[in-house]
C-alpha cells in the first residue's frame, strides 16, 4: 500500500519566497521566479538543511551527478541564485559562503505540507523570451507606462543610451503582457546583426517561419496578417533603416501584431510612440540622506543589491548612504554602470570606491562633451571596470568580445586561451567575469552558456584592436567554428534532430560573424568556404535558405582556381537545393546541378555524382519534365548498380516509379513500386536519402490503384500513407506528400470529406511557410475540390494559384489542375476561356509527356465541344494506358452524348462492358454515376419511347 504522507507536497518557505520542489518551482509571493534547473537543485539542496554546511562536493554531486566538473560552474549557479533571491535588498541575505568549505543557508526557513500532489493545469504560453538574469528595480512607473502605451499604440520604442537598461525593461514588459496576445511574445535580438540584410530572415527565425522567398518581408506579412501576437525588436540602432522597414511592413500589414522596440534613436516611422528612458534616480546633490532614505531611491537600491551579492557581508546604513548616492549620481543613473561598480566593493569597499571617484579615476577618460552620452559615461565605466582586472581577466575579457552570441566554456577556451592565458586559467576568468556582471550566464539549460553584454562587447572589443590582438583572436574565433562545423556536419546523419538544433543553432550569429571576418581584406578566404561547406546544414536546419544563398554565392565569387572542386561541388549542389526551396525549380536550379555533376565526373566522386543525378532527376520532375526525370532516375540506379549500392538502386527505383506513372506507364510503375515496398525498410533504408521513400512510394501505388480500377484498394492505401506520413513528417515534406498523391485518390473518387481532413492537415503544417509552392500547391486542389462539389467559388482561386505555380515554373500535374479549371470556367458560364483554358492544358500534358492525365483532358475537352471523336480517343489512350478509370469516365460521356442521340443500344453496351470490369469501389462517385446511367439506358431498351 502506498503512503499517503509520501504524496503530499512540501513547500519550503522563507522571506517572501516559497519553493515547491516537486513542481521545480519558486515563487515571490504569487509570481513565479524564473530560475534554471541546477540552481533550483542548488536551492532545495540547502533549504532541506537550513543553517547546516552544505559541502561543495555535496552540492556537485546532487547537481551534477556521475560528471565531473569545475569548481567554477557551482560558483556561477550560486551567483545566478543570489540575483534570483535579490541579495543585496533590505531583509534580504540568504546563502552564505564558508570560505574553502561550501555554503549555508542563514535565512529562516518554515516547512509545509500542502496536501496530496495533483498535477497541476499549465497553460502553454508561446514565447521566446529569454530567462531574465537582471531584477527590474525602480522601473514599476516606467512598466505601468510602457502597458499603457502598448495598449493604445501598435508600435512602441524604448530609446536611451547603452547600459540604461532598454532591453531588461522591454522584457518585463513583454512577460506581463504576453497573456494579452493570442499568439504569444517574440523576442527578435538585433545586435548580432552586421548585415542588414538579414533582419527580415532574423526575425522570421525568431518566429520559427520557414519563408522559402528572397521577398521575406512580404512572406512575414503574409504570415503575421491574421496573428496577434507581440514582437520586441531589441537593438536596432546599427541596422536602423532595415528594422524600420520591415516594422512598417509589419504595421501596415498585419494589424494585430504590436511591436516593441529598443534603441538608441527612433524608427522616425509614423504613429511610433517613443518612450524615453530615463537613468535610475539618484538622491539629489548637497543632500545628505540616511540609508532609509537613500533606499527610496532606484538606483542606490540597485547598488545596495548587485554590492551584497559581491560581498555577503556588505553592511549599508547611515554612513555609508552618501557615499553611494554620490557613486550612482556620478555614473548618471545608468544601470550597467551601477551594476560595474557595485561588483567591485569586495574589492575596494565604499570608501576606496568613492574616493577613486573623487580622484578622477572614472571621469578621466570622458572624451569630448560634445560625444554621446554612452561614451560620456558608460564608456568611461568600461574604462575604470577594465583597470580594476586583472591583466589575465583584462586579456580574457576582451577575446571574448569576438563572440557575437552566446558561447560555451569549452569555445571560451579554444578562442581566449593562447599566449599567457591558459586554457585552464579561462574557467577561473570566466566565473570570475560572471560575478562581476562582465559576463552574463545562462543557467536555464543542459549546456551552460555565457554571454557578454553588447555594450560590454563593443568596449572589449575597442581594448582588443587597441591590444593588436584583433586580427588573431578573429582567426581563432573563426577556426574554432569551422571545427565546430566539421563536428556539427559529422553529427548530422546520426544525432536526433531536435538535440542537434540545440546544440548547434545558436551558433549562428558567430558563424556569421566568422564568415564575415575570413571574407574581409584582411581574413583568410580559404576558412571562409570551408566554414561554408560546413555550414550547409546548419543554414538548412534553420530555414535560412536565402541566407544560404548569399553565403555559397559569395564563397563561389572568387577568382577560379581559388576554390578547389570538391568544395565547388558540394557548394553547387546545396545552392541548387537553396534555390529550390526559395523560387521553386527555375533554371538555375538545373543549372548548379549540372555543374556539381560536372566537377563530380572529373573527380570520379560516386557519392555526390549519384546525388547530383537524383538532384537533376527531383528537378526536372517538379518541371513537369517526366521524359529527363526518367533518364536521369535510370542513369542514378544504374550508376548504382555498378557500385553494388543497394540503397542507392532502391531509392532510384522510386525515382523511376513515379517518371512512368507520369508517363502513363502504370503497368511498369506499378511493378517496380511493388517491388519497392517489398524491399524497404522503414524508417530509412539509408541515411542520405530522406526518410519519406515509403510514404511518397504508397502515395504513388494509391493513384496508381484507382487507375487501374481499384478504387477501395487505392482509398485503403492513401489513408495509410497519410497516417505514416503524420507520424513520420512535418513541414514541406508532409505537404508534398499528401498533397501529390493522397490527396488526389481522395478528390478522384469523391470523397470530398477526407480531401477536405486531409487539406485541412496540409494547411496547418504550411503555417510556418507562407510562401513556399506547396502553398500553390494547395490552393489548386482547395479549388478542385471547390469545383467538383460545384462551387464555382473555386475558379479564381485554381486559376491564380495556377498562375503561381507556372510562375515558379512548378509544372508537375499543372494540366490535370488546369483541366478542372476548364471545367469550372464552362460550370461559370464562360465557354470561351473553358475551351482555351483546355486546349492550354492538352498542349502542356503533350509537351511534357504529362500523359496520365491526357486521357482525362481529352474527355474534358469532348465535354466542352460535345465531340464523340475527343471522347473516342480519351476511351482509346485509357485502353492503351491500362487506366480503367478514365476508361470509366470517358465511355460514362460518351454514353450521355449517344443517349442524346438515341443511341441506346451502343451506349448500354459500350457502359456496361467497362462498369463490368470493376470488382470494387461501387460505392465511390465514378461507379455510382455510371450505374445510374446503365439503369437508364436499360430501362429506355426495356420500354422505348414513341
Amino acid at each position: 500500500m502506498v503512503d499517503a504522507s509520501a504524496l503530499r507536497e512540501r513547500a519550503y518557505s522563507f522571506g517572501s519566497f516559497r519553493l515547491l520542489p516537486s513542481r521545480q518551482l519558486l515563487l515571490e509571493g504569487e509570481r513565479p521566479v524564473r530560475l534554471g534547473n541546477r540552481s533550483l537543485e542548488i536551492l532545495t539542496a540547502l533549504v532541506e538543511r537550513p543553517g547546516e554546511l552544505v559541502t561543495k562536493a555535496e552540492l556537485m554531486a546532487r547537481v551534477w551527478p556521475g560528471i565531473v566538473v569545475e569548481e567554477a560552474n557551482l560558483r556561477v549557479q550560486i551567483t545566478a541564485l543570489r540575483k534570483a533571491l535579490g541579495e543585496g535588498r533590505p531583509g534580504h541575505r540568504y546563502v552564505a559562503s564558508i570560505s574553502g568549505r561550501g555554503y549555508r543557508f542563514v535565512a529562516p526557513v518554515e516547512l509545509s505540507e500542502l496536501g496530496p500532489v495533483v498535477p497541476a493545469a499549465t497553460v502553454q504560453r508561446m514565447h521566446n523570451l529569454p530567462p531574465s538574469l537582471i531584477r527590474t528595480i525602480g522601473r514599476a512607473d516606467t512598466l505601468g507606462a510602457l502597458l499603457g502605451h502598448l495598449r493604445q499604440h501598435r508600435l512602441v520604442s524604448i530609446v536611451g543610451p547603452g547600459g540604461i537598461g532598454k532591453t531588461t525593461v522591454a522584457l518585463a514588459a513583454a512577460d506581463t503582457l504576453m497573456p494579452a496576445y493570442d499568439h504569444g511574445a517574440w523576442f527578435v535580438d538585433l545586435a548580432p546583426l552586421r548585415d542588414p540584410r538579414l533582419v527580415p530572415s532574423t526575425l522570421a527565425s525568431a518566429l520559427g517561419l520557414t519563408i522559402r522567398s528572397q521577398d521575406i518581408v512580404t512572406g512575414l506579412s503574409t504570415y503575421l496578417r491574421d496573428k496577434r501576437l507581440l514582437l520586441l525588436l531589441d537593438n536596432c540602432e546599427h541596422v536602423i533603416e532595415a528594422a524600420a522597414f520591415v516594422t512598417e511592413q509589419i504595421q501596415a500589414d498585419a494589424p494585430g501584431v504590436h511591436i516593441l522596440a529598443t534603441s538608441r534613436e527612433s524608427l522616425r516611422l509614423s504613429h511610433e510612440h517613443v518612450h524615453r528612458l530615463p537613468p535610475l534616480a539618484s538622491p539629489p546633490r548637497r543632500s545628505d540622506p540616511t540609508a532609509a532614505e537613500a533606499l527610496d531611491f532606484p538606483a542606490v537600491q540597485l547598488f545596495v543589491e548587485r554590492a551584497t551579492a559581491s560581498r555577503e557581508d556588505f553592511e549599508f546604513g547611515d554612513a555609508e548612504a552618501p557615499l553611494v548616492s554620490d557613486i550612482c549620481r556620478k555614473l548618471d543613473g545608468i544601470a550597467l554602470a551601477i551594476e560595474l561598480a557595485a561588483a567591485r566593493v569586495d574589492a575596494f569597499g565604499i570608501h576606496q570606491l568613492a574616493a577613486l571617484l573623487d580622484d578622477g579615476f572614472l571621469l578621466k577618460n570622458l572624451g569630448r562633451r560634445t560625444a554621446p552620452p554612452r561614451q560620456q559615461t558608460l564608456a568611461a565605466t568600461f574604462d575604470w571596470s577594465y583597470e580594476l582586472l586583472l591583466e589575465d581577466e583584462r586579456i580574457i575579457l576582451r577575446r571574448l568580445s569576438v563572440f557575437a552570441s552566446d558561447f560555451t566554456l569549452e569555445s571560451a577556451c579554444a578562442v581566449a586561451a593562447g599566449g599567457n592565458v591558459a586554457a585552464s586559467g579561462i574557467v577561473d576568468g570566466v566565473a570570475t567575469l560572471v560575478a562581476k556582471s562582465l559576463i552574463s550566464a545562462d543557467v536555464s539549460g543542459i549546456a551552460m552558456q555565457y554571454r557578454l553584454l553588447d555594450t560590454t562587447r563593443a568596449y572589449a572589443f575597442r581594448k582588443l584592436a587597441e591590444a593588436g590582438e584583433a586580427e588573431p583572436v578573429a582567426r581563432r574565433h573563426a577556426e574554432h567554428h569551422r571545427d565546430l562545423l566539421e563536428r556539427a556536419a559529422a553529427e548530422l546523419e546520426t544525432r536526433p534532430d531536435a538535440d542537434w538544433l540545440a546544440a548547434y543553432g545558436r551558433k549562428i550569429d558567430d558563424v556569421r560573424a566568422a564568415l564575415d571576418w575570413a571574407f574581409s581584406a584582411d581574413g583568410d578566404r580559404s576558412i571562409g568556404v570551408s566554414m561554408t561547406v560546413m555550414a550547409i546544414g546548419l543554414w538548412m536546419h534553420l530555414s535560412l535558405w536565402s541566407e544560404c544563398c548569399l553565403c555559397i554565392e559569395r564563397a563561389l565569387a572568387g577568382e577560379p582556381g581559388r576554390v578547389q572542386e570538391s568544395d565547388q561541388m558540394k557548394l553547387y549542389a546545396a545552392l541548387s537545393i537553396a534555390l529550390r526551396r526559395i523560387n521553386g525549380p527555375k533554371h538555375d536550379v538545373g543549372s548548379a546541378w549540372n555543374k556539381a555533376l560536372q566537377i563530380a565526373d572529373r573527380l570520379n566522386d560516386s557519392e555526390h555524382r549519384l546525388q547530383a543525378l537524383w538532384g537533376l532527376s527531383s528537378y526536372h520532375r517538379s518541371r513537369g519534365s517526366h521524359r529527363e526525370a526518367l533518364r536521369l532516375a535510370e542513369m542514378c540506379r544504374d550508376a548504382a548498380q555498378a557500385s553494388s549500392d543497394s540503397a542507392v538502386q532502391l531509392a532510384a527505383d522510386r525515382l523511376i516509379a513515379g517518371a512512368r506513372f507520369h508517363l502513363g506507364h502504370h503497368d511498369d510503375a506499378r511493378r517496380i513500386v511493388d517491388r519497392f515496398l517489398a524491399q524497404h525498410r522503414s524508417p530509412a533504408t539509408d541515411a542520405r536519402f530522406p526518410h519519406d521513400q515509403r510514404v511518397r512510394a504508397s502515395g504513388i501505388l494509391s493513384n496508381i490503384l484507382w487507375l487501374q480500377g481499384y478504387p477501395d484498394q487505392a482509398v485503403h492505401t492513401a489513408e495509410n500513407a497519410v497516417r505514416e506520413a503524420q507520424a513520420i513528417l512535418s513541414g514541406s515534406s508532409l505537404c508534398d506528400v499528401l498533397i501529390h498523391w493522397p490527396l488526389a485518390v481522395f478528390l478522384y473518387v469523391g470523397d470530398w470529406t477526407a480531401a477536405g481532413r486531409v487539406l485541412g492537415i496540409v494547411r496547418e503544417s504550411l503555417a510556418n511557410q507562407p510562401l513556399d509552392i506547396h502553398h500553390a500547391t494547395a490552393d489548386c486542389l482547395e479549388g478542385v475540390l471547390l469545383i467538383q462539389r460545384g462551387d464555382v467559388a473555386g475558379v479564381p482561386l485554381l486559376r491564380r494559384a495556377a498562375d503561381e505555380l507556372r510562375e515558379a515554373e512548378f509544372l508537375m500535374r499543372l494540366p490535370a489542375y488546369l483541366g478542372t479549371l476548364a471545367q469550372g470556367l464552362a460550370l461559370a458560364g464562360q465557354p470561351v476561356q473553358a475551351g482555351n483554358t483546355i486546349e492550354d492544358a492538352i498542349g502542356m500534358a503533350e509537351r511534357n509527356e504529362e500523359r496520365w492525365c491526357l486521357p482525362e483532358l481529352l474527355r474534358i475537352k469532348a465535354g466542352l465541344l460535345s465531340s464523340e471523336e475527343h471522347c473516342g480517343q480519351a476511351l482509346g489512350l485509357a485502353r492503351q494506358q491500362g487506366a480503367v478509370s478514365w476508361e470509366l469516365r470517358a465511355a460514362t460521356s460518351l454514353a450521355q452524348l449517344w443517349y442524346r442521340k438515341d443511341r441506346m443500344a451502343d451506349a448500354y453496351q459500350l457502359l456496361s462492358s467497362v462498369h463490368g470490369r470493376f470488382t470494387e469501389g461501387f460505392d465511390t462517385h465514378d461507379l455510382r454515376t455510371a450505374g445510374a446511367w446503365i439503369e437508364t439506358l436499360r430501362q429506355r431498351l426495356d420500354h422505348p419511347g414513341p
